[in-house]
């Protein structure tokens, strides 16, 4: 009997673990589904609740928010999930009315113009909540879906503007709204993305916030699949974004084609691009007469600096690179300077240090981000010399200091007052041509210690000077002396108006080049 009740206790303690156990798994799936996944509970496996697949999220009449701004439209980069108390409650609060019937009236004009038709197969990209989805779905295009990091069914499933899970040639309209690629920190990709999608003689339609002549180029360079049709300003009444601009543009497979072709050969020679040249007019002017005293003017320069994005937005570009020829240490300038003061637009740059003097050659191994070139940017691939000047005035280098390198022609009969190393040059020009493209937002650096008279030339000679978008440079004369006053370096053979015409000639360009010390 004792046996039998021993049994009974056994079977009753496991069948209550067994219970207990897959109590757990549900409520795991659940919070999993949910929470982690970001679908919606349509999705079946363990869900308590689920909303109908035809249930109507347009909600009739437009409640209050008038036209003082007050009312937010849900274009902005809120997470859906914790916008109001429920998802219930967001499909019937005020600024997900609003923001349907915007999308309804930029939708009902887009097809008076044959944009879109209710026969369009649309996709709405990088859409938190699916309000530009349902505002389509509306007015009668009900083969629409949206993608979002997290899937809000049935009206936004999961997906990615970099990464788009359809098909190539899917759609036959491309929605992007909200300003969603001004702020994509893949901006390439989202735009490589819709070009895949979209069917030949397909749209796409593109909402951005920028509106300068700079970012319009960069936005044509990255769509080069498409052409733009149509432009113009649309009054969204959002705080955050009170007016965007609306891009219509169309697919077409010609420009695809002609753009790979010029792409396999970059020319030489590039015209002046008449946005660039605006940008040189806006730049701080020239210090036009030779200052006496230039290690004081042109570092006190640095305050006047115009940089090119605090004047125009860089959003719309595939990489942001940031060269400095002639780094020296870490801190002198890309630590110090770059890091801290270069106005990025919260863009990550890749940093290329190009460094000949083995000294600072040890500190790089550190630093995150930035790729190491020791070497001396030259105009060929050759050996060259490389001679450590002692400053001016002082008998012997101080401890801490180092003396600024330059290269030297090949030893012969010349004499060399400092040390000096073998080292490699590169062609720096043909380097830079094939590390970065029109495409990219490229800024550089160049204190060469005269080198600059070699490099520039060649940089024109090879059409490499289009692919910078901002240069600072020092450019190296026979300055006047720090340590003896009235006497000039004798250390370069340049004049001060030989560097005005250099820095002008770069202008003239269309390269906004600051002065640099």
């Amino acid at each position: 009997m004792g046996s039998m009740s021993g049994n009974f206790a056994s079977l009753r303690f496991l069948l209550v673990r067994v219970l207990l156990f897959s109590i757990l798994v549900i409520l795991g799936r659940f919070a999993y589904v949910v929470t982690i996944a970001g679908e919606s509970c349509s999705i079946g496996d363990f869900c308590f609740f689920s909303l109908p697949e035809n249930f109507n999220f347009m909600i009739a009449g437009g409640g209050g928010g008038g036209r003082d701004g007050s009312s937010a439209l849900l274009t902005d980069n809120a997470d859906p999930l914790v916008i109001g108390s429920s998802r219930s409650d967001l499909y019937t609060s005020e600024d997900w009315i609003k923001t349907v019937q915007f999308y309804s009236s930029v939708f009902q004009d887009l097809i008076t113009e044959g944009y879109v038709s209710a026969n369009s197969k649309s996709l709405c990209i990088d859409t938190p909540t699916g309000a530009d989805v349902s505002a389509l779905k509306e007015i009668g295009v009900s083969d629409s879906v949206g993608i979002f990091k997290k899937a809000l069914k049935p009206l936004v499933i999961k997906g990615e503007a970099h990464r788009i899970p359809f098909e190539d040639k899917t759609f036959d309209f491309v929605f992007s709204g909200g300003g969603r690629l001004d702020i994509s920190r893949r901006a390439y990709d989202f735009a490589s993305e819709i070009a895949r999608i979209l069917k030949p003689e397909g749209f796409a339609v593109v909402h951005v916030s920028s509106k300068d002549t700079y970012s319009f180029n960069s936005f044509v360079d990255l769509f080069n699949c498409c052409k733009i049709v149509r432009s113009k300003d649309i009054d969204v009444l959002l705080p955050s974004m009170p007016l965007i601009r609306e891009y219509v543009l169309k697919k077409e497979n010609k420009i695809l084609e002609k753009e790979l072709v010029d792409g396999d050969s970059y020319k030489k020679n590039c015209s002046v691009p008449g946005f660039k040249l605006s940008l040189v007019r806006n730049a701080e002017p020239l210090i036009l007469e030779e200052p006496l005293k230039p290690w004081l003017t042109l570092k006190r320069n640095i305050q006047n600096i115009k940089y090119l994005p605090s004047m125009a937005e860089i959003s719309f570009k595939h990489r942001y690179v940031y060269v400095d020829v002639g780094a020296r240490s870490y801190g002198s300038s890309i630590g110090s300077w770059f890091k801290k003061q270069y106005p990025k637009q919260n863009k990550t740059f890749e940093v290329y240090a190009i460094e000949a003097d083995q000294t600072f050659h040890e500190q790089y191994s550190s630093k995150k981000g930035v790729t190491l070139l020791p070497y001396a940017a030259w105009v060929r691939n050759e050996t060259l010399f490389f001679e450590i000047n002692k400053d001016p005035g002082k008998e012997k280098e101080e401890k801490g200091t180092r003396g600024m390198g330059r290269i030297q022609p090949v030893r012969s009969s010349g004499h060399f007052d400092g040390e000096v190393n073998q080292i490699q040059g590169f062609d720096f020009a043909n380097w830079l041509k094939n590390t970065v493209s029109e495409k990219d937002f490229v800024v550089l650096k160049m204190d060469v210690e005269g080198t600059e008279f070699e490099l520039i030339p060649k940089l024109f000679e090879t059409g490499a000077i289009c692919l910078i978008d901002e240069m600072f440079l020092e450019c190296h004369y026979n300055r006047w002396q720090r340590c003896c006053p009235g006497q000039r370096s004798t250390k370069y053979e340049k004049t001060y108006s030989q560097c005005i015409e250099l820095v002008s000639s770069l202008r003239q360009s269309g390269v906004l080049v600051h002065q640099w010390w």
